[in-house]
């Protein structure tokens, strides 16, 4: 009987001794460590890929962007301009263009109510419509061309300035005041703000916040509701902020100026 050296047969042949090899588990078996051994490889190389994909992405812009950049900084020589013709007269000046002549213009000056006392003999009456026919009305009388055209269709017309709304001041040197101090505002709002029927009926409570502008001259402008509760409570604190008098302005660098103000007014149910 021969002896076999275990010691150096592997545990595929000893688990099929004795058995057919041919069947395909033995083969599997047998190719089994070096597929490991492959797909080991090639899953840690897939892996350093994948960890150095940014690197490379990064190098790969890198390269291009110096060679954009060489591109862009290649010089570029332009040809020199041909050479001026020294006998060539210069080009002849454009034709000077004559304004259109423009209508007679008669001035005309809207009349006004004086008193007779106050009526001066010297003054010139205004213009009849049979004078005014044909002509242009304009501030002063001139002497113009029967076909002309008006003269507004030639002189650009004045620049009217736009007036620019005063700047309104949240924070000044010296407030706005109420006349006679603050004691007497709580007595002003005591005394004007009605309670509104629907407000009590539904039992509403709360602070009204009123907005407004003490202008420079005291008066109280812009009134707006910046917190309601509702009920006719809005409109009714709106209404006593309009009918105060007028304030003491604020002031800043010793001038009275717009002063924006806030004043809460609570309404609150008795019993």
């Amino acid at each position: 009987m021969e002896q076999k050296d275990y010691m150096k047969l592997s545990m595929d042949d000893i688990v099929f001794e004795k058995r057919n090899k041919s069947y395909g588990a033995f083969l599997l078996r047998r190719i089994y460590d070096s597929n490991m051994t492959k797909a080991s490889i090639r899953g840690i190389i897939l892996f350093i890929i994948m960890i150095s994909m940014p690197m490379i992405i990064d190098m790969v812009n890198g390269i291009i962007h110096k060679r954009a950049e060489k591109e862009i900084m290649k010089e570029v020589v332009l040809a020199e301009p041909p050479p001026l013709d020294a006998k060539k007269p210069p080009p002849p000046p454009p034709p000077k263009v004559e304004p259109p002549p423009i209508k007679d213009q008669i001035k005309f000056v809207p009349p006004k109510v004086k008193k007779d006392e106050d009526v001066k003999e010297e003054e010139p009456p205004p213009p009849t419509i049979e004078e005014l026919k044909d002509k242009e009305i304009a501030t002063e009388t001139k002497k113009g061309d029967e076909h002309g055209i008006d003269a507004s269709l030639v002189e650009p017309p004045p620049v009217v300035e736009e007036k620019k709304e005063e700047e309104v001041f949240k924070f000044v040197e010296q407030m706005p005041a109420f006349p006679d101090g603050e004691a007497a505002m709580l007595k002003y709002i005591r005394e004007h703000v009605k309670y509104p029927a629907i407000a009590k009926e539904n039992g509403i409570e709360g602070t009204v916040v009123i907005q407004f502008v003490v202008t420079k001259d005291g008066d109280i402008q812009k009134v707006v509701v910046a917190r309601g509760i509702g009920g006719g409570c809005d409109e009714e604190a709106a209404r006593v902020v309009k009918s105060m008098p007028n304030w003491k302005p604020g002031k800043h660098n010793g001038k009275p100026v717009p002063v924006s103000f806030t004043l809460p007014i609570r309404f609150k149910l008795e019993g």
